[in-house]
């Protein structure tokens, strides 16, 4: 009888020792909630994922200006190509261009150190010039860039704000990228980077949910 009780004992231990930490661990935790976009362009659509839990303030600025059709007919305007593997790489850039019709108040910067976002293949990254310039114009990656990361070692510290990835269409992107560049357009070190003929960004809307 003893030995009986023994050996039960024994398996109830062994049943909690593996039942009760799985029962103390916490419950999934959900994906940081996101907006689809279509940006639907002469050459194709991409859709892009915006991170409007993570990224609240910029994802909430380029809405914006989907919301009120502010980026439907202005184009992709630039293709800054990288000699990096993998190929190919660099990155496509859209949107407003200081439009006075368009633009609005620029927003709050929003730093990858803050977000947990990073410059992955596929990220929108605001255009800008100082931290909290961005208004209507982003960019699109062809590859990751790390150095894009806020990193208080790198020449501009706060670096670049991530507000979405490409979730369909990175063909579109590299079409895009790969367009042929006029040698004579473009300022500064932007010179030869900017697109013979523009790709239109015929209309940009959220997607309909599935």
């Amino acid at each position: 009888m003893y030995g009986i009780a023994t050996r039960i004992a024994a398996a109830l231990a062994a049943f909690v020792s593996l039942t009760v930490p799985a029962l103390a661990q916490d419950p999934a935790t959900p994906a940081p909630r996101t907006v689809a976009v279509e940006l639907q362009t002469t050459m194709g659509t991409i859709t892009v994922a915006l991170e409007v839990e993570r990224a609240p303030i910029t994802a909430g600025n380029f809405l914006r200006y989907v919301d009120e059709q502010r980026l439907d007919g202005t184009v992709f305007y630039r293709s800054m190509i990288l000699d990096w593997e993998p190929h190919p790489n660099g990155l496509i850039q859209g949107g407003t261009q200081f439009d006075p019709a368009r633009i609005l108040p620029p927003i709050a910067h929003e730093p990858t150190s803050v977000t947990g976002l990073t410059h992955g293949r596929g990220a929108l990254s605001m255009a800008r010039n100082e931290p909290g310039s961005a208004n209507g114009d982003f960019s699109i990656l062809l590859q990751a860039q790390p150095s894009m990361d806020a990193d208080p070692d790198n020449p501009d510290p706060l670096g670049y704000a991530v507000f979405g990835t490409v979730v369909g269409g990175m063909d579109v992107v590299e079409a895009i990228h790969a367009a042929p560049r006029d040698p004579d357009k473009g300022e500064g070190w932007m010179k030869g980077e900017m697109l013979a003929q523009p790709v239109i960004i015929t209309r940009a809307v959220r997607a309909a949910a599935e």
